[in-house]
């Protein structure tokens, strides 16, 4: 009866949207009484005119007048403490009117109810989907038990799924809120269910008091709490590979200075900064001379950061590093002595304050998996940390680089023997493993400030993943960069994030004690024969 009752309304509807414009109904709204104008509002919201919108507004929000010189339809607003009008249909500026010059149109709080329900019926018809779902999610959280005839028509009329599914939602949340038979509102206590994220939570808790309806909200929220409770474990292990990957692009350079080379370099840090700042100045050139090329910012900063900080790693260790191998208290004291060099010489050139690097469009905004938050600046990372590691693997697996690399580090004095160069193999590798770091920095510059110290809050941790999966191994990296990132997350609800990352450090302390060589240990310069 209902359903019947709906279609022979919007047939009315239709029919006297038929039998007069839009303008013509405007006309009749300062007519009749109250129940004459809210006839005319549903009228006016059968026609689907946008115009209908910013009308219905100003009706409901009392600022609709005629002018007494010719009946012309106004809304008026307060500018500059002066009554300015403008007409009503067109949106035309006609200009200041006195307080006798118009007559205002009445409301009252029934009919400002038609005007409601007659706004929700015009938005949920927009040609916009994404304006549609928005009056959805709207008409969710009003649970307003008089807009569901307009939500049921709409869904009735709608054809794209992901309306549809806000539509159903929406009209699950009015049905538990109206008059509707019982039956109606456990089918919508079920469809919340399915649904199974908060704002479905939100909705059923305050119902698992009512007698008739109780027990099967108070299942239904058990269900989704479990439901959530999984989710959860999805997100954090989503917010560890995101930590993990920012570590590993952190840690893999260092894997190679320190792991493969034997130097514990303090500068590491540095090198990142130095990368995060060539994106800085990167995206200053071009907001200044093509701005039309931003979207490519990155793409052209990550080549000159590799380079740039490649060429400095290049010079530290021919200028200071070369003569200390050996002498690891020697090395790192040089080297911290570097990092400070760095810093100050960066403040000299940028300044101490946080720089502004901007976020391309295709690295912004978020999507949903399920009820999981993925940001994309955090998954292009994770991917372009797993693109920098495979790369790393190749060139030194598949390059004569590589090979002569892996050569020097297991027998510096035969690879002497057979020709290469091992001054040169060491300049290029520090070189590979700061640049990098540089690439590093132009990853971190998309999610943390561009500061001088930046790169003093990922040394200790980048030292930390090297140790626990095993120095000069990557692989040891990629497992120790995401299993400490993983184990953060979980333990910062429980702990905080200070305390996380002192239990993690303890447990890696702990952990060295057994296995003094990390998950993945290799023959180094440490353990030649």
């Amino acid at each position: 009866m209902l359903f019947r009752a709906l279609i022979a309304c919007l047939l009315l509807l239709a029919s006297l949207a038929q039998a007069a414009t839009f303008e013509e109904l405007a006309a009749q709204l300062p007519e009749g009484k109250f129940d004459d104008r809210a006839k005319v509002v549903e009228a006016i919201a059968g026609t689907g005119n946008p115009a209908a919108v910013p009308l219905l507004e100003a009706l409901a929000e009392g600022d609709l007048q005629t002018l007494k010189a010719d009946d012309r339809l106004i809304r008026v607003t307060k500018e500059n403490k002066k009554t300015i009008a403008y007409d009503a249909l067109s949106g035309e500026r006609i200009g200041e009117i006195g307080r006798r010059d118009g007559r205002k149109v009445k409301v009252n709080n029934g009919l400002r109810r038609t005007i409601r329900a007659a706004l929700s019926v015009l938005t949920l018809r927009d040609p916009n989907p994404f304006k549609r779902i928005e009056a959805a999610e709207a008409a969710f959280k009003s649970a307003d038990a008089e807009q569901l005839p307009a939500l049921k028509a709409a869904l009735e009329a709608e054809e794209n799924p992901t309306v549809m599914a806000a539509l159903t939602t929406a009209i699950a949340a009015t049905t538990l809120s109206s008059g509707e038979p019982t039956q109606a509102k456990l089918e919508a206590i079920s469809l919340m269910r399915e649904q199974g994220d908060q704002q479905a939570l939100s909705v059923l808790a305050p119902l698992m008091e009512n007698e008739e309806l109780g027990e099967a909200a108070t299942e239904a929220v058990a269900a989704i709490e479990r439901s959530q409770a999984l989710w959860g474990i999805g997100q954090n292990v989503w917010y560890g590979l995101s930590l993990g990957s920012v570590l590993l692009l952190a840690a893999i350079g260092l894997a190679i200075t320190f792991g493969v080379m034997g130097v514990i370099n303090m500068a590491h840090g540095e090198l990142v900064m130095i990368g995060a700042y060539t994106t800085f100045a990167v995206q200053e050139v071009i907001r200044n001379s093509a701005p039309e090329l931003f979207g490519y910012s990155l793409l052209i900063a990550a080549p000159l950061a590799f380079l740039v900080a490649g060429l400095t790693g290049v010079g530290i260790e021919r200028g200071v590093v070369r003569f200390l191998y050996g002498r690891p208290l020697e090395t790192l004291l040089a080297t911290w002595g570097i990092s400070l060099i760095l810093q100050q010489t960066v403040r000299s050139i940028f300044g101490p304050n946080n720089r502004e690097v901007g976020n391309p469009d295709w690295m912004s905004g978020a999507f949903e998996l399920g009820q999981i938050t993925i940001t994309y600046n955090r998954l292009w990372i994770l991917i372009f940390a797993l693109i920098v590691f495979f790369g790393l693997l190749m060139v030194l697996k598949r390059t004569p680089l590589g090979l002569q690399m892996r050569a020097v580090t297991q027998n510096r004095a035969m690879a002497a023997n057979m020709g290469i160069r091992t001054g040169w193999v060491d300049a290029m590798t520090f070189g590979l493993g700061a640049g990098i770091a540089g690439l590093a920095g132009v990853a971190l510059s998309q999610i943390d400030n561009v500061s001088p110290n930046l790169g003093q809050s990922y040394i200790v941790d980048s030292f930390m993943v090297v140790v626990f999966g095993g120095a000069g191994n990557l692989w040891g990296a990629l497992a120790g960069a995401f299993s400490l990132g993983i184990a953060n997350k979980f333990l910062e609800p429980y702990t905080g994030a200070v305390l996380a990352k002192i239990l993690v450090l303890v447990a890696i302390i702990l952990f060295i004690q057994k296995r003094p060589r990390g998950l993945f240990a290799v023959r180094g310069r440490a353990v030649e024969a």
